[in-house]
């Protein structure tokens, strides 16, 4: 079966510090022999047109609104790679068009607890296959790691310790690697605790400025996180177990190693694959500058590109994909509730009954104590500024 796909909010990659998501997705879809681009929409109409010349889409798919777009062209499959606070609103008006039968979408979920259930519950109830692109998932490191847990080779797993830049933006790739590596255990609790101050703004969300946070699965594996300058885990992602440790990008060291209780880390081979993305293979380094078209001959697909393709194959099969939306909304409630647990002061059981971004709040608020706390605010130190 072929498929038509759109893209949503297309970028320029001169102008996005060499992200670009659409363009990476566009490359994904563009590897396959059942996939055609047929749609790109971008407000900035430029943009569009620049994307729709790289991926030989017609003029007459370029548009800067996405639901004429969906309307007229009927995609099969849409990819979202707008801002993070636009997400919901798209991928639901992509679901209620009962045209379009697979919508990814970028990672993070979107701007609001609420949000991420709904566009879910959106897409259960028109039969489209949803996932977010946390496409470390098909990463060699992460895989070859969690190969090494199932045979026991740490013995039973008891912590999980995750380092990174924020909890959300960035971390959301690392809390999905802990849902991957647990086979999605439901957790029961989360503790947290933010420095709201100095927040950055990450496609239209604040992002802490430093965070730690506690969290507990149902089968007793603890997790532990330390985001932001001041972390104190000096790696991506720790597993400890009970007669040894893994670890996948230790400050430096090793892409991926490990040891068990008597002997000395072990570095473990892992190819191309790095920690966020795979190396480019040296003969295509040579053949970019060379006139014989922009195939690469030699590198593996990017994760990018496998996570494309594992989207594609779970809708042409009917299987769940690796991405799939739960997994995304387990992730993200972990990361709310941690935000949530530093709003109350206390520790937040799960499921997670709130519809707001606590984070938000209490940014806007210019204090982590909630509003009906016993004690007296506090202002923030007056040597740091606050967005409020």
């Amino acid at each position: 079966m072929s498929y038509s796909v759109a893209v949503v909010g297309t970028g320029d990659p001169e102008q996005s510090d060499g992200y670009a998501m659409a363009y990476r997705h566009a490359r994904g879809y563009e590897r396959r022999d059942d996939c055609e681009l047929i749609a790109c929409v971008d407000t900035t109409g430029t943009k569009a047109r620049k994307f729709s010349r790289t991926f030989d889409i017609e003029q007459t798919g370029v548009y800067e609104e996405y639901e004429r777009m969906v309307v007229e062209t009927q995609p099969d499959i849409v990819s979202v790679c707008t801002p993070t606070n636009t997400h919901a609103e798209i991928v639901m008006e992509c679901a209620a068009s009962d045209a379009v039968g697979a919508v990814h979408c970028e990672k993070p979920m979107a701007a609001t607890w609420k949000e991420c259930r709904e566009m879910v519950a959106a897409c259960e109830e028109h039969g489209v296959q949803l996932t977010f692109n946390h496409q470390r998932r098909f990463a060699t490191p992460y895989r070859k790691a969690k190969a090494a847990l199932d045979v026991g080779l740490i013995g039973e797993l008891r912590r999980i310790e995750l380092g990174g830049h924020d909890l959300y933006d960035y971390g959301t790739h690392l809390f999905d690697m802990c849902g991957y590596l647990t086979d999605q255990c439901p957790v029961e609790w989360v503790f947290g605790q933010i420095d709201p101050r100095d927040p950055a703004v990450v496609y239209g969300l604040y992002q802490e400025t430093q965070a730690l946070a506690r969290w507990r699965y149902e089968s007793g594996v603890e997790g532990l996180a330390s985001t932001g300058d001041d972390g104190f885990i000096d790696c991506e992602l720790r597993l400890v177990g009970d007669d040894g440790a893994i670890e996948v990008g230790s400050e430096g060291g090793p892409t991926l190693r490990v040891r068990d209780s008597g002997s000395a880390w072990m570095s473990v081979r892992t190819g191309m694959d790095g920690i966020w993305r795979s190396r480019l293979h040296p003969l295509d380094k040579v053949l970019r500058w060379v006139p014989v078209g922009d195939d690469r001959w030699f590198s593996d697909p990017t994760y990018v590109d496998r996570a494309i393709a594992d989207v594609v194959e779970s809708l042409d099969t009917n299987r769940p994909s690796a991405l799939a939306a739960d997994h995304a909304l387990q992730t993200t409630e972990i990361i709310f509730a941690c935000w949530e647990s530093a709003r109350r002061g206390e520790r937040v059981e799960l499921p997670l009954v709130i519809d707001d971004n606590p984070l938000e709040a209490i940014v806007e608020r210019g204090s982590s104590a909630i509003a009906s706390s016993p004690l007296p605010l506090q202002p923030l130190d007056s040597g740091r500024s606050s967005t409020s």
